[in-house]
């Protein structure tokens, strides 16, 4: 069931794909290069199967009219008032109210809907939540909008990933100074940062429910320049120095750090066993492409035979680690990184050609964040199709791929983003924090070894972050083959309860990615 080269598989990605581009092109969401609006005019449910209900009811009438009490109740108008009297209307409400909390919603709610998801907030909420938020119905009836579970500090730079309605507390609020006046109509996306940073406690309910944002708030003119100055004051209240510009959608932003300085070393890590048509490309590509200088590349022999590729080992100026012995990814990577010296590490496979000039730059600047752990790009097969941005597990492990499994672009599949993982055909980590973890586990010897490492990083409080700004040409397995040993991923699945408790924390709980396709949880 977790392989991608079933049969099954195989029939459902040559056969989905075409379609799936045609029905993406037909709804506007095949460009990927011009800035587009996030509102776009589609006939098409995302998911699938999703299919809008009513605003839950308000249940309990009589209790809710005593939680009512307790609760400061603020309609944002975008369309008529201004960013600042709206702001100075909800810090002088935040100021005088003796309520707990204080309810966001857009004035375009009638009075039963906002009820009937105020309702529902705060059936969940809890003495220990900040923040309580659902998914949005949004402003494209058939593609709500879907949250994740946890709020991913790095996401919540690329777009505001909480949105509305909200219920927010108030003396938490007064703690960070209440709304920004200078935030524009950002003030919500710059509150949610700023509660991130105080490590506020965010509480997503995966319900779909109304009352959140209008149309206006995911307009390029209404909230780009905005977004972009809070994300911009983000990064200077932490020291971070980069560029901040308007992303491909409304409201998303793209942020790029400056890499440190003086550059780190890195170390290019490449297995291989034989295969020199590969090897020369991927190191063709680096020596063409690169921008940053110091790095030096790794190359890991595990039992060449091919006389060609043999001769080329003795004469290249780079280093070749011999690793013999049957093909065990881990073992061969683990005993690579531990001939290097160098303050980082990526780990390249030997069918990958570098796209973009300045992947080390990007990488780095991420992977040197003190709660990162480990950064991956996307990476883009041989017929120019998204391959790999970025690896989810809902219920098991797949490779996200907006041309095939995940056919809609929205703002998270468009962010630099918390994830759950990265592929170890090109990740970038801290070598001593490698170390720190032991490096892969070798009894995963050929498959879910990079998933596992991610996961790892994560109890050890570090994120794996995926960047879309960083891209790769991959010719899928062209050295692996069919290797895909049952007893690593059966490993894989008892250690981490795969198919039980495990959640993946930054893919929306509201939907499952089986195959090629995402189906919605209805609740």
């Amino acid at each position: 069931m977790l392989g991608e080269r079933t049969l099954r598989y195989k029939v459902a990605r040559f056969f989905g794909r075409p379609v799936l581009k045609i029905v993406r092109g037909l709804t506007g969401q095949e460009a990927r290069v011009a800035p587009v609006t996030a509102i776009s005019k589609t006939s098409t449910f995302f998911p699938t199967n999703y299919r809008p209900r009513d605003t839950p009811p308000a249940s309990k009438l009589a209790a809710l009219e005593r939680q009512l009490a307790d609760v400061a109740i603020a309609a944002v108008n975008e369309t008529a008032d201004t960013s600042s009297s709206a702001i100075d209307a909800l810090n002088e409400t935040i100021a005088n109210t003796a309520a707990s909390w204080l309810f966001l919603h857009d004035t375009s709610a009638t009075r039963g809907e906002w009820i009937g998801v105020l309702s529902a907030l705060l059936e969940h909420a809890n003495e220990h939540d900040d923040v309580v938020f659902a998914d949005e119905t949004g402003p494209q009836p058939l593609s709500p909008i879907l949250k994740s579970p946890a709020v991913g500090p790095h996401t919540l730079l690329s777009y505001n990933v909480v949105g509305r309605p909200a219920l927010l507390r108030v003396a938490t609020l007064r703690a960070i100074g209440g709304f920004s006046p200078d935030a524009g109509w950002a003030f919500e996306h710059d509150a949610y940062l700023r509660l991130s940073e105080s490590r506020a406690r965010f509480h997503h309910i995966p319900l779909v429910v109304g009352a959140g944002r209008p149309v206006i708030a995911f307009s390029r003119e209404h909230i780009d320049e905005d977004s972009c100055r809070v994300v911009r004051s983000a990064l200077d209240r932490r020291g971070w120095r980069g560029s901040v510009t308007p992303g491909v959608l409304g409201g998303l932003v793209q942020w790029k750090l400056d890499p440190p300085s003086p550059q780190p070393s890195i170390d290019i890590i490449i297995p291989t066993r034989d295969r020199l048509d590969l090897v020369r490309q991927c190191i063709d590509a680096i020596e063409a492409k690169t921008t940053y200088s110091n790095f030096d590349i790794v190359i890991l022999d595990n039992d060449s035979k091919d006389p060609e590729t043999l001769a080329f080992f003795a004469t290249t100026k780079y280093r070749v680690i011999p690793c013999p012995g049957p093909f065990n990814y881990a073992h061969i990577v683990n005993r690579g990184i531990s001939h290097s010296s160098a303050e980082y590490v990526v780990t390249l496979n030997n069918d990958t050609i570098v796209i973009t000039p300045d992947w080390l730059e990007r990488m780095v600047s991420l992977a040197s964040l003190p709660d990162v752990g480990i950064v991956g790009g996307c990476l883009i097969d041989q017929e120019g199709r998204y391959e790999h941005e970025s690896i989810v597990i809902s219920p098991y492990p797949q490779h996200l791929r907006t041309d095939s499994n995940y056919p809609h672009q929205d703002m998270f599949v468009s962010s630099t983003r918390d994830v759950a993982a990265v592929t170890g055909a090109v990740q970038m980590i801290q070598r001593e924090f490698w170390e720190s973890l032991g490096g892969m586990d070798e009894q995963l010897k050929v498959v879910m070894n990079d998933v596992d490492i991610c996961l790892r990083s994560q109890l050890e409080g570090r994120h794996v972050v995926y960047t879309p700004d960083v891209r790769l040409f991959h010719h899928v397995s062209s050295s692996r083959g069919k290797l895909d040993p049952l007893e690593d991923r059966n490993l894989f699945i008892r250690r981490w309860d795969i198919f039980g408790s495990f959640q993946d924390p930054y893919f929306p709980e509201s939907i499952l990615l089986l195959g090629e396709q995402v189906y919605f949880r209805h609740r």
